[in-house]
Order: structure tokens, then C-alpha cells, then sequence
């Protein structure tokens, strides 16, 4: 059988598979069909220092092969987190990593302040809007990229990812900002911005107008930014967007991704992040790798 292991930023996870931020929310539901020490790493639902109650219904919307969603972030807030959550997650030989999120920078250094050294590795959310700045997305500005990576990494007692918006014109840029503000890896790619219109009420779907396209319609441009990202910078990636079987998932490691993130797929199937696993190692044996590193990188381009 091959080694599935890898190492994340000096995180040692037992499989190359997490889950995506805010579709796991913090693993009780699932938890009813597997043993969460199962997977690699339990990336939470998005934590901000105070409670957060998320925009206005009707927030998610089915797609062709996707869905819309414009949940706000909406969560519990970090302290109540700490509490309620952390001690029954902590039942599981599971990495957790937790997804911060925020409307300043002070935000983002407080909840990571608060969760200190309780989780195993932060997950830095910049698609959130930037309130001071018009309400521009932090991750959309190379100097916002690296302002908020360094500043976050300073008060960070675990290692940091840095989740990529895809809503940017060069997505190598904002890789190589969050690189020199001291990214310890990179995380590809959170959702792309969409719509949808109820033509009889001439209204779009979502109160919130606009929201998060995630799943299956995304993958291939969520791989050709991997591509463009691991030939970019040095940084362990984590690559998703619509992984919904071991193939796709091959997919994202050929691309040059070092662990893959299931989401979506998992509201279809509760299963599919044990499923996914377990293809990723049939394709390993199959092909004759002792490691999933064998793979890592190994896309062959034509001509």
C-alpha cells in the first residue's frame, strides 16, 4: 500500500485529504457517517473573533454542476469556539486548521491571537472585504496580500496558509505577495464570484445579489492555477475546487499541488472525502507509487 502521508508546512498529516472551509462547518453532521480521524486534516468553517450572523436568506443557490453561496462567514466567534467545539474535536487524531476571517486586518490578528496555540494550523481567508478599503476583496491587492499575511503570521503560533481568491487577473501575483509576507504554505482556490437571475422575477437568486461558485464547473481553471502557482513559488500548496472523485483529485497533485481539499461534493455525498482517499490510493497502487510525492508535480506538457 502506498504511503499517503505528507507534511504540510512541518504538519505531518496522515493523508493528503481536508476538507473545504465552511462546507464541513465543525464536523459533528459528518462525523455520523465516519470516524474524522480518517481524513488528514479538518479544515473548520470560518472563525471570526466575535459572532458573526452572515447575510440575509436566501444565500445559497444550485447551479449547473455547482452552487452559489453567499453565507456572510456567519459562525459562533472564535471564544465560543474554544469552548464548545475544540474539546469534543479534539477526540480525533485529526489536524485541525482553522479558517480566519475578518473585516480589518486587527480582525484577523485577533482571532488568531485568541485561538493561539489551540489549533494546529491557520488557514488565512483574504477573500473576505476589506472594510477600510471600500470593501475590496484583501486578497485582490498584492500590498494587501502581504500587509495582511505578514501581520497575521506575526501573531500566528501555528503555521499559516494562505487561501487564494481566484477573482484576480494573475493569480501568480497574489502567491508570490503572500510568499513574501511569510506564508508558510497556500491553499487554491476558494470560490469564484457569480450569479444567478430568477427570470420571472426578474431578481437574482441570492439576497446578497452575488455570491461563491463552487464545485465541479470550477476545477479546471482551480488546477490551471495550481499549475500557474507551483511554478511560481517554493510554498506547500493544498489545491481545491471541485474534487469529487480520486481522478480529480490526481488531477490537482499532477498540477502540483502537495494535499487536495473536498467541499462541495461532501453536501452530495457525506462520504466523499473517505472516497476520495481511498481512490487516490487505488490510482497509487495501480500505478506502481510508493507515495503520493511520486506524483506531486509530474504533469507532462505537450509539445
Amino acid at each position: 500500500m502506498a504511503d499517503l502521508s505528507v507534511n504540510i508546512a512541518g504538519v505531518e498529516w496522515k493523508n493528503p485529504v481536508t476538507t473545504g472551509s465552511g462546507t464541513f462547518g465543525f464536523g459533528r453532521e459528518y462525523a455520523e457517517f465516519f470516524d474524522l480521524s480518517n481524513l488528514g486534516a479538518v479544515c473548520l468553517k470560518a472563525l471570526s473573533a466575535k459572532p458573526r450572523l452572515g447575510n440575509r436568506s436566501p444565500r445559497i443557490a444550485e447551479t449547473e454542476k455547482g452552487i452559489l453561496n453567499s453565507v456572510g462567514l456567519q459562525n459562533p466567534g472564535a471564544e465560543y469556539f474554544i469552548e464548545n467545539e475544540l474539546p469534543w474535536l479534539r477526540k480525533f487524531d485529526v489536524k485541525l486548521i482553522a479558517n480566519l476571517c475578518g473585516s480589518t486586518i486587527d480582525d484577523y490578528v485577533e482571532v488568531a491571537e485568541i485561538l493561539g496555540d489551540k489549533i494546529d494550523m491557520f488557514e488565512l481567508n483574504i477573500s473576505c472585504p476589506n472594510v477600510k478599503e471600500g470593501g475590496m476583496a484583501f486578497g485582490t491587492n498584492t500590498k494587501m496580500v502581504e500587509e495582511i499575511t505578514s501581520r497575521v503570521k506575526s501573531a500566528a503560533k501555528a503555521p499559516l496558509i494562505v487561501k487564494l481568491s481566484p477573482n484576480v487577473t494573475d493569480i501568480t501575483e497574489m502567491a508570490r505577495a503572500a510568499e513574501a509576507g511569510g506564508a508558510d504554505a497556500l491553499s487554491l482556490i476558494n470560490t469564484l464570484l457569480g450569479m444567478k437571475i430568477d427570470i420571472h422575477t426578474k431578481r437574482p437568486v441570492l439576497y446578497n445579489n452575488m455570491g461563491g461558485l463552487s464545485g465541479p464547473c470550477v476545477k479546471p481553471v482551480a488546477v490551471r492555477m495550481v499549475y500557474q502557482v507551483r511554478n511560481a513559488v517554493k510554498l506547500p500548496i493544498i489545491g481545491m475546487g471541485g474534487i469529487t472523485n480520486g481522478a480529480d483529485a490526481i488531477e490537482f497533485f499532477l498540477a502540483g499541488a502537495d494535499a487536495v481539499a473536498v467541499g462541495t461534493a461532501g453536501i452530495v455525498d457525506p462520504y466523499a472525502w473517505i472516497r476520495v482517499r481511498n481512490e487516490i490510493n487505488e490510482y497509487l497502487d495501480k500505478e506502481g507509487y510508493k507515495s503520493i510525492r511520486d506524483i506531486v508535480g509530474k504533469v507532462e506538457l505537450n509539445g
